[in-house]
């Protein structure tokens, strides 16, 4: 079954969660145990319906305030998808959440509330997914019950919107609007009678017929080795395959192939999965590949298509998204842990911060503090081999950890 990860965004009690756990309810997804709760907990609070941000939100800060403060992961089925669904903080505190829950997803779900409009943390969402290149994003237009199911509330909000899309760099982005109540379940699973002027999908029928192929990022096929398998066994004694996963694009029998960084060539021999032979490794499919000749490769190598070979260099600039309490200044040492390869890197210089609000830019920055968005170049004591991110999701990004504590401090996309 398709697996669709999906990133939610959205202001403080745009209805984010609300608008998840009305999903699940209405999908019949909600175990009931967890239904029961939810129930008693709504009586509880003295509120007459069902409180269905209860369904996601898990800390105990979280349900006591009614707010999002960390990543939640949800998951759920229909009879043709299953889901994935990282809940994601709407505070500007919180940008780098943000961030991190939408940098696997393939698609998003950006919430308005219809009363307040497109507003400043509006922007910021819309900025931090096209910074991630989502090719997918919903804007559902949420609370449509409490501005009467206006269409002219909904049209000026579109309006909005449609302006800020103005302010992108990242063309192949598709939008689509939708006017939804996440409380009541208008146009959420069910269609709406109180929206007859809406003639579009709902938000659930339109996941349902995203196509995965159409809205994953795809580049050309990159494959770094994990681990090197020797069985030594009598029955596979010479046996020797390179374990991985296939970033991309596909990889097939017969492919001329280029090990980096030897920049030996050769061909692929066989691909198995377990013990099954295959003649082609789909796009992120997890194989173990043989090759006709004997050559040097290790975990942190990597095999990609002969006369398709990425950037080989010590040196490149990405843009950085700081999630640390400590700042990151020039001169600082970090691992770059750019897929399976770590390699020891120098912060060479601040070129500028990026106020994700589309506001601009401020030069002559000393250091980044948490949340902050910034263009940076880094120097590093051996090469990787990488692709500008715009081209390729996986082979264009890495992550940043402190060299003292151990701890993810940054992650990067490579400009």
């Amino acid at each position: 079954m398709e697996v669709l990860k999906i990133a939610t965004a959205g202001s403080v009690d745009d209805g984010k969660s609300t608008l998840i756990g009305r999903l699940l309810y209405d999908t019949k997804s909600l175990t009931t145990d967890k239904l029961e709760a939810i129930e008693k907990t709504s009586k509880k609070n003295g509120y007459d319906y069902l409180d269905f941000s209860l369904a996601t939100d898990g800390l105990v800060a979280e349900r006591e305030q009614g707010i999002t403060i960390d990543v939640a992961h949800i998951y759920f089925s229909t009879s043709t998808k299953s889901y994935i669904i990282a809940d994601t903080p709407g505070h500007v505190e919180y940008t780098r959440n943000m961030v991190t829950g939408a940098s696997t997803s393939q698609a998003a779900i950006i919430l308005i509330d219809a009363r307040k409009g497109v507003i400043e943390q509006t922007n910021r969402h819309f900025f931090i997914n096209n910074l991630l290149r989502i090719k997918e994003v919903v804007v559902a237009i949420n609370k449509m019950d409490l501005v009467d199911f206006s269409e002219d509330r909904y049209n000026e909000i579109k309006a909005d919107f449609t302006e800020l899309m103005g302010k992108r760099d990242y063309e192949d982005q598709k939008i689509t609007f939708i006017p939804v109540s996440a409380l009541k379940g208008d146009n959420v699973v069910n269609r709406s009678e109180n929206t007859p002027w809406y003639k579009g999908e709902t938000l659930l029928e339109h996941l349902e017929g995203l196509d995965l192929a159409a809205v994953s990022n795809v580049g050309t096929p990159r494959f770094p080795v994990q681990y090197v398998i020797r069985p030594k066994t009598d029955e596979h004694h010479d046996f020797r395959g390179f374990a991985g996963k296939v970033y991309g694009g596909e990889l097939s029998v017969g492919d001329e192939v280029v090990a980096l960084p030897s920049q030996t060539r050769s061909k692929i021999k066989e691909i198995y999965f377990y013990d099954q032979k295959y003649q082609t490794a789909a796009r992120r499919s997890s194989v173990t590949i043989t090759l006709e000749d004997e050559i040097n490769l290790s975990r942190g190598d990597m095999l990609v298509k002969a006369g398709d070979l990425p950037t080989i260099e010590k040196q490149f600039i990405a843009t950085i998204s700081w999630m640390d309490s400590d700042n990151l200044t020039t001169g600082k040492k970090y691992v770059v842990q750019h897929g399976v390869n770590k390699v020891l890197a120098k912060v060479d210089n601040i070129h500028h911060k990026i106020n994700p609000d589309y506001s601009g830019i401020e030069e002559n920055v000393n250091g980044l503090g948490m949340n902050d968005i910034a263009q940076v170049t880094f120097k590093l004591n051996k090469p990787i081999f990488y692709d500008k991110f715009k081209n390729h999701r996986t082979n264009g990004s890495f992550i940043l950890i402190d060299t003292q504590t151990n701890s993810t401090v940054g992650a990067g996309f490579i400009n």
